[in-house]
């Protein structure tokens, strides 16, 4: 599942040409939401300040799209930007609506990364999703809930690796009930942890408290309801050690991270490299694997903005330079 680049000339025409035959590196679902999306996302009449509006912020997206696009790497693998489901929406918009993770004022508890085979060298490429231990990509919708996504995606996948079946956890259970996070409005990877680890909460399946992409009342079950708890957790600045990272992804599972995803707006595919620029963490996502085949290594990390996003819901960033500050907060959830 190597990410691959486009053809330049593809770059300069990639927005009105991207309901045709898709590149390997993208995913085909990508394109016709978006294109809808753009025009207003509304069958029927659309009010003049709405379309007005909706012109405007996609001409602009058409010009941050040839400015991103410029930074094309010699080996054509770096990210390629272009229209998708959020085109219509100006960034400051995409901003308050989906990047609402916030960094969390607990220090980071860490613990030894150990191997199962001491100094074991890293292989060149892993994936957790080739193990059956990943859950499906979500859609957290209007919900800034990227923090509660997260983290029990990391619980699902955990449990997972233990040995138990492969299930979707309830995520609105962790949004309505997190007292130390704010629900929709945004949240933190370790306060949700945390909160998990001392009150010993069981995630009851996604089916018994289903997503409903706003912030409810908390729903209690029963002590002897069926439901996953959490053991522990620890958290990780990796900042300038990914290789270490990549061992705790190895021995614990998929790891939850807090990421500068302001360029993630305009992502198709390829491997992000430049652009993260905000100097803040705002969004959680959860990575699975990496892969250090080709010239330029890379994280696999699964997004929760559903398959219509980036290639099928996951994003690729560069390993080794701290890309998107993705190594600043790592956290890893034991069950």
């Amino acid at each position: 599942m190597k990410p691959l680049g486009l053809p330049w000339l593809w770059l300069l025409w990639g927005c009105s040409c991207g309901l045709g035959s898709a590149h390997p590196g993208l995913p085909r679902g990508a394109f016709p939401g978006a294109a809808a999306a753009a025009n207003g996302s509304h069958s029927g009449h659309v009010p003049p300040q709405r379309s007005e509006k909706g012109s405007a912020a996609f001409r602009e997206s058409l010009r941050r799209h040839r400015y991103l696009n410029s930074f094309s790497s010699s080996d054509n693998s770096s990210a390629v930007y272009g229209i998708n489901q959020f085109s219509h929406l100006f960034p400051e918009e995409f901003k308050a609506i989906y990047l609402r993770s916030k960094s969390s004022e607990l220090p980071l508890c860490n613990k030894e990364v150990k191997m199962p085979t001491a100094h074991m060298p890293l292989p060149i490429r892993f994936d957790w999703r080739d193990k059956h231990v990943v859950t499906k990509v979500r859609n957290q919708q209007m919900c800034g809930g990227c923090w509660a996504f997260s983290v029990v995606g990391g619980i699902e996948s955990a449990y997972a690796i233990k040995g138990e079946s492969l299930e979707d956890l309830s995520v609105q259970q962790v949004i309505d009930c997190s007292y130390n996070n704010f629900g929709c409005s945004g949240g933190s990877t370790v306060n949700a942890l945390n909160w998990l680890n001392k009150t010993h909460v069981r995630l009851v399946k996604d089916s018994e408290y289903s997503f409903k992409a706003q912030t409810g009342l908390c729903h209690y079950f029963s002590g002897s309801h069926a439901g996953v708890s959490i053991k522990d957790y620890s958290s990780y600045d990796f900042s300038d050690k990914e290789d270490e990272m990549a061992k705790a992804l190895l021995a614990y599972g998929p790891l939850a991270v807090i990421v500068d995803a302001v360029s993630w707006q305009d992502y198709l595919g390829g491997i992000i490299q430049h652009h993260c620029s905000s100097g803040e963490a705002n969004h959680a996502v959860l990575i699975t694997g990496f892969d250090k085949t080709g010239n330029t290594p890379y994280w696999i990390v699964r997004n929760s903005w559903g398959t219509s996003w980036g290639v099928d819901g996951y994003a690729f960033v560069k390993m080794g330079a701290n890309i998107c500050g993705i190594a600043d907060s790592v956290s890893a959830v034991f069950v």
